[in-house]
């Protein structure tokens, strides 16, 4: 059964780094999916080069466990990450159907930082012609929130997003000439969540419109929201402060669209799961990476104990190299190494924490899941640990598809919580 595309049904990516996770997603949308439809063939370029997969090899190896698992409710599939037009043309040939373009690099990370004259000389330096259009104007939002685009406001996002907007209509082009070529059906989700600064509602509208008015059709937008969304723990920040802030950006997806709303490094966010579903009004897509591979290190440390204490170590010693392209906040002092740490089960519970340990079964904590998680790409390409980590997993699959749909049901059940 080949990847189709899922329109605006809500919708859970589920990412597998090593190609063994399939049947735990799919004993997890058995149990608590619902309406919500999955997407199990989704990694990013940047995932598949670290772990030294192909295009083809994630596709296929999602097929086949949904084919032995008699899975027939289809699937989504997510080329993630795309940056270039060599990224587009891999993953159509495998069959990708749903795109996700990440503009992240013409992104200016410090536009918010800069005062006004700083400014007024990044835009001269790059203007962009739109900004007559907005400038001075106003909008009132269904939720009757109003968005003023004053001078600054637009001057700052054309410098800010100015060069991704032009990225990203090339690119999402791109995909569209592809597909079509290859008669292939596909959908675009556009990513500016990759920034150390929310995305305003302004620069919201200005992206999304400027993306439609060059004729590249949306089915999702990630922005980066407010608060604090790190890798392999939960969310921090003011959740009804954050509800608020999403129920306006989802007025300007249903304004400019309709799109969904999409969450990145929505792995373990469960405490604003229901507000991100109640905002959106249960059009969204929520992506999550890491925390599979996290769970197969679960695995691990249920079965083969000396492996789960090696690859604590090997991950500590890359933990600050590997962490480079990461928000994580996790130090090496903030988790004990783990020869300090007799009880496997309290070692799980420092890099990997214990469902039962967390208040009402949410979230995770755990600071050295952070550290486990950014070096999954070394652990996985080292010629000792990588094979020996995947075979525990084919030794037990069993206890990776339990630990996965207990995991993963959480996350399904906490969305539906909010639909």
């Amino acid at each position: 059964m080949p990847a189709v595309t899922l329109g605006l049904s809500p919708s859970f990516g589920f990412g597998d780094r090593i190609g063994l996770a399939t049947p735990g997603h799919i004993a997890a949308m058995r149990r608590a999916g619902g309406e919500i439809r999955p997407i199990f063939p989704q990694q990013s370029i940047r995932e598949m080069r670290r772990t030294n997969r192909s295009p083809q090899q994630v596709m296929e190896d999602a097929l086949s466990a949904m084919q032995a698992a008699d899975w027939t409710s289809g699937t989504g599939a997510d080329a993630d990450h795309l940056k270039t037009p060599a990224d587009v043309e891999a993953t159509v040939a495998a069959g990708f159907t749903f795109f996700t373009i990440d503009p992240s690099d013409h992104v200016d990370q410090q536009a918010d930082d800069y005062d006004e004259p700083a400014v007024r000389q990044e835009f001269d330096n790059h203007p962009a012609e739109w900004i007559d259009q907005y400038r001075g104007e106003s909008i009132t939002l269904s939720t009757g929130t109003v968005i003023e685009f004053d001078e600054l406001a637009c001057l700052r996002a054309a410098v800010k997003y100015g060069r991704a907007i032009e990225a990203a209509i090339e690119l999402g082009r791109h995909i569209g000439r592809t597909c079509r070529a290859a008669g292939r059906p596909f959908e675009i989700e556009l990513s500016v969540d990759e920034t150390e600064q929310p995305t305003t509602l302004a620069e919201h509208y200005i992206v999304a419109r400027e993306i439609r008015e060059a004729g590249v059709e949306l089915i999702s937008l990630a922005p980066r929201y407010i608060g604090e969304f790190e890798k392999g723990v939960d969310y921090k920040g003011d959740i009804p402060a954050l509800e608020k802030s999403l129920a306006d950006h989802a007025a300007i997806a249903e304004l400019l669209g309709p799109y969904k709303l999409s969450l990145h490094s929505g792995s373990d966010k469960l405490s604003m799961y229901p507000a991100f579903a109640r905002a959106t009004g249960g059009r969204f897509h929520v992506k999550t990476a890491g925390t599979s591979y996290l769970e197969a290190l679960r695995v691990v440390a249920r079965h083969e104990e000396p492996l789960f204490r090696r690859i604590i170590d090997f991950a500590r010693d890359r933990y600050d190299t590997d962490k480079a392209t990461y928000h994580v906040s996790a130090t090496l002092d903030s988790a004990p190494p783990q020869a300090d740490v007799g009880d496997v089960r309290e070692l799980e519970r420092h890099y990997l924490e214990l469902w039962d340990e967390v208040p009402a079964g949410r979230g995770f904590t755990a600071p050295g899941r952070q550290i486990l998680h950014c070096t999954f790409g070394s652990v996985l390409t080292d010629p000792d640990l990588g094979p020996a980590v995947r075979g525990v997993l084919e030794t037990h699959p069993a206890t990776y598809a339990e630990v996965l749909e207990d995991h993963f049901a959480r996350h399904l059940e906490a969305l539906r919580e909010g639909m």
